[in-house]
């Protein structure tokens, strides 16, 4: 699969921030040189903005990027990190900031997510989809509702590839039991949780009631992992109200890996997980 345009981004804005720290010059002063805020230069750092190619071409100045070649590697990244991804044509529905998510998420190779009150978007039937995104954006057209459910189906295709992302799920039973658009649309979405866990790609486990305090009650989170040892793993947390969080120094990324893997040891085992959902269903009416 080739390199999409965001994890372009990502590593020519890691590269430019090493340059710059290479040269122990500050992020302000770098800004001030060019002109720019300091926020659009940390933006472009991190890989949430692309960069334009003077301003691109003064930081190589800057930073005395001299061999032909390598200024054009460089270059070539940041053009690419221009390109739009198949994303973009939701852009009028997409919350802020998600857009990084999305062009993270179909990029990764490897999820890993703990979700405390609904079902993983990865996993979500239509209708479930459509219940939980109207009450979320009540205020949206029914025709915006459905655009937000056709990415959501779009993004479902990571797990079809090739190559397709490894995802480890762990749900909370609140998830399972909370019923979402009603008894039919609920079974449906248990049903399919059933046949998604038979997937080679996909292990889910469930966090029952009676594991007690857990390490996931400050919420959920996700941990996506890129195939280029060079591309660091981001902890992602959709903080609703209050904004997306990303993540990626390796000492707060490794908060979230550690957590997920007490939640993995406190879960029912895959196979215990299938039965308890099993029951859940049975038990609708």
């Amino acid at each position: 699969m080739p390199d999409g345009p965001t994890v372009r981004r990502r590593r020519l804005g890691a590269e430019l921030r090493r340059l710059r720290e290479a040269h122990s010059l500050k992020l302000d002063e770098v800004a001030s040189e060019l002109d720019l805020v300091a926020s659009t230069l940390s933006r472009i750092e991190t890989g949430k903005a692309p960069i334009k190619t003077y301003y691109l071409n003064r930081l190589l100045d800057m930073f005395e990027v001299t061999d032909p070649a390598a200024r054009q590697v460089l270059i070539d990244m940041g053009r690419e990190g221009h390109r739009k991804g198949w994303w973009a044509e939701y852009g009028d529905v997409l919350p802020s900031g998600f857009d990084i998510y999305v062009g993270l998420e179909a990029e990764a190779q490897g999820l890993r997510s703990f979700e405390a009150t609904l079902v993983h978007g990865l996993l979500q039937t239509v209708d479930y989809a459509t219940a939980v995104l109207r009450e979320l954006h009540p205020k949206d057209s029914e025709e915006q509702v459905q655009k937000l459910v056709g990415l959501r189906m779009q993004r479902q295709r990571t797990l079809e590839g090739p190559p397709s992302i490894e995802f480890w799920l762990i749900l909370d039973e609140a998830a399972l039991r909370r019923r979402v658009g009603g008894v039919a649309i609920m079974r449906h979405q248990l049903e399919h949780l059933v046949e998604a866990s038979r997937w080679p790609n996909v292990t889910l486990q469930v966090l029952g009631f009676d594991s007690g305090a857990h390490a996931g009650m400050d919420g959920a989170f996700s941990i996506l992992e890129f195939p280029e040892r060079t591309d660091h793993d981001v902890a992602f947390i959709d903080g609703g109200f209050f904004g997306m969080v990303y993540l990626e120094k390796d000492r707060e990324v490794r908060l979230f890996t550690e957590a997920f893997d007490r939640l993995r040891a406190a879960a029912l085992s895959p196979a215990a997980s299938i039965e308890l959902i099993e029951t859940v269903a049975d038990g609708l009416s």
